[in-house]
């Protein structure tokens, strides 16, 4: 039996597969490359297709025998989705419907599906809880929340068991620096500074510094790649061990401002470089930090790497070779 990991070879997707094969797992990565990165794959089976040929995805389903999904194949930049809404309502959804009616005919019925706190918009409560109300602000977060409503219809007509793991703002990088971030356009903030602390950029822009927020930038919740691989693992033995189907917010629980990761960056690399205010971008909300409480409760997840300094230097290890 197989576990089949869509969007594998991207940064998150390459963590999970290295920590299920670490606990003895079988993997095939599926990923047609426009965002993933071959040489990501290191573990595993590799597969080249894509979410929108369903032959692709016969075929995989065809050769091997896949026990579960985890699903991590999107694209996930706000702004472009707002620019390019169809691009996103394409990939996002017809292509997961894709693999859910593959997974139907196969009789796979468990999948763990990667969403966002883009969900949620811009809630007036914090730290954000699993029953918040969900009002995304962009197409890209509409996208994830339709899948998680598609998710929930296939439970109920179809059997379809899931997870689904609502990320916060993923960070960091392998601790034993196998892997890491590596995205064209990098839109993170820690890799963006980190780049301008090595001098690969001339600055860093802060979009913002006027918001109601102890130092008046943006608040993020960042948590470590390596702990988000970890709840995937967690949650596959869950659904393995016949857990019912569930949402979980995945965050630290922990605020880290847009000036205090220039701080961290600053202290762990030990260089100073120029830092430029800009206007507020918009969309932005001023302040997302997401509750852990059920995860930690109903699957035993902890964060391991909680330290933003941790975060920023096992990112390093991998910025430097780039």
């Amino acid at each position: 039996m197989a576990i089949l990991i869509c969007g594998g070879a991207g940064y998150i997707g390459s963590h999970v597969n290295k920590a299920l094969n670490r606990q003895g797992y079988e993997t095939v990565v599926f990923d047609n490359l426009v965002y993933g990165h071959r040489e990501a794959v290191k573990w595993g089976k590799f597969i080249e297709g894509d979410l929108k040929n369903p032959t692709d995805i016969e075929e995989v389903f065809q050769k091997y025998k896949i026990d579960a999904v985890i699903h991590l194949a999107a694209y996930a930049y706000v702004g472009e989705s707002v620019i390019e809404p169809e691009k996103y309502y394409f990939n996002n959804i017809v292509n997961t419907l894709n693999l859910l009616r593959v997974m139907r005919k196969f009789g796979c019925k468990r999948i763990i599906f990667s969403s966002t706190c883009a969900t949620f918009g811009e809630p007036e409560t914090m730290p954000i809880t699993e029953d918040v109300p969900q009002n995304p602000i962009n197409p890209y977060g509409f996208t994830k929340l339709t899948v998680e409503r598609i998710l929930k219809d296939y439970h109920n007509a179809y059997g379809l068991e899931y997870v689904v793991l609502r990320y916060f703002n993923a960070a960091g990088a392998d601790p034993e620096g196998e892997i890491g971030e590596d995205h064209d356009p990098e839109t993170h903030i820690i890799p963006l500074v980190l780049d301008a602390a090595l001098g690969k950029r001339p600055d860093i822009k802060v979009f913002g510094t006027d918001y109601p927020t102890p130092d008046g930038s943006c608040v993020r919740d960042y948590i470590h790649v390596s702990d988000l691989a970890q709840a995937h693992l967690l949650a596959l033995r869950y659904l393995e061990k016949g857990g019912k189907s569930e949402f979980f917010n995945l965050g630290n629980e922990n605020g880290t401002s847009v000036l205090e990761i220039i701080d961290a960056v600053k202290r762990v690399t030990g260089k100073d470089f120029p830092v430029t205010l800009a206007d507020r971008r918009p969309g932005d909300p001023p302040y997302l930090v997401g509750s852990s409480e059920k995860i930690r409760c109903v699957l035993g997840w902890q964060a391991k790497y909680a330290d933003i300094d941790t975060i920023v230097k096992h990112a390093l290890i991998l910025r430097k070779s780039r």
